[in-house]
């Protein structure tokens, strides 16, 4: 199975933006990334498909800011 990573970004001025995508080797440097820089990574293979086709920069649908709100929150936590 093929590795995918979404990395979303959020200003808490309107909504999260994704701000890299991809599989694979890409994947797996996103998430390397991720870790060297002390982000919290969260894994939902179902929310990674569904934002995986969205563009880089375009804000996450309306119908997925409950979700995605709660892990942003959850990470916030986590970080405190």
């Amino acid at each position: 199975m093929n590795k995918k990573a979404i990395a979303l970004n959020y200003d808490f001025h309107g909504a999260p933006t994704i701000t890299a995508k991809g599989s694979g080797l890409i994947a797996e440097r996103i998430m390397q990334v991720a870790e060297e820089n002390n982000i919290i990574l969260h894994k939902s293979p179902e929310l990674v498909e569904v934002l995986g086709h969205l563009e880089l920069g375009d804000e996450i649908p309306e119908a997925l800011y409950l979700a995605v709100a709660e892990i942003i929150a959850f990470a916030h936590s986590l970080k405190q």
